[in-house]
């Protein structure tokens, strides 16, 4: 399937020069969706999971679907102040500056084998340190997987040592 044409460019958004890669409208699309995730799936192989961590917001779409497929747990990592009970956090660079997103203390084990999954790979930043607070918990990184990958920020590069996987590529 051609998944690239399900991809619409928002120009200006979310600040003028920026041009955003909307993937809703292969969500709405019931065979899109469930050929993406079907391909994903592929892209990951025959390895043991334990849990797929997905970053908020729209690594939350794609992340339950494969950890239900992969019979592992699903992990959110969310910003600052949205979880409920103990937490680490790790503070990164981004594009337009700082954040820091936090994942559950209790969420992974030690020696757990973990997939980390988000929408989109630009600059890296986000993925890298959800990497990061995965290994602080014990966790093994098995794979950092996207739906598309924007090539022309060089993402790829800070996940040094990390196996990346994109299923589209701009």
């Amino acid at each position: 399937m051609d998944f690239k044409k399900y991809i619409r460019d928002i120009h200006d958004f979310p600040e003028k020069g920026v041009t955003f890669k909307d993937i809703t409208p292969l969500l709405k699309d019931a065979e899109a969706l469930q050929a993406a995730a079907e391909a994903i799936l592929k892209m990951i192989g025959d390895v043991k999971i334990d849990k797929v961590v997905g970053m908020e917001s729209r690594g939350f779409f794609f992340a339950p679907i494969l950890a239900s497929r992969l019979n592992a747990g699903f992990v959110p990592v969310r910003k600052v102040g949205k979880l409920p009970s103990d937490k680490i956090s790790r503070t990164y660079s981004l594009e337009y500056g700082k954040d820091t997103l936090e994942i559950h203390a209790d969420s992974i084990s030690p020696g757990e084998y973990v997939i980390i999954h988000d929408d989109v790979l630009a600059t890296g930043g986000t993925a890298k340190a959800t990497c990061q607070l995965v290994e602080d918990l014990g966790g093994k990184v098995v794979q950092c997987n996207f739906l598309l990958e924007l090539l022309s920020l060089k993402g790829a590069a800070k996940l040094k040592g990390y196996p990346v996987r994109s299923l589209i590529s701009f």
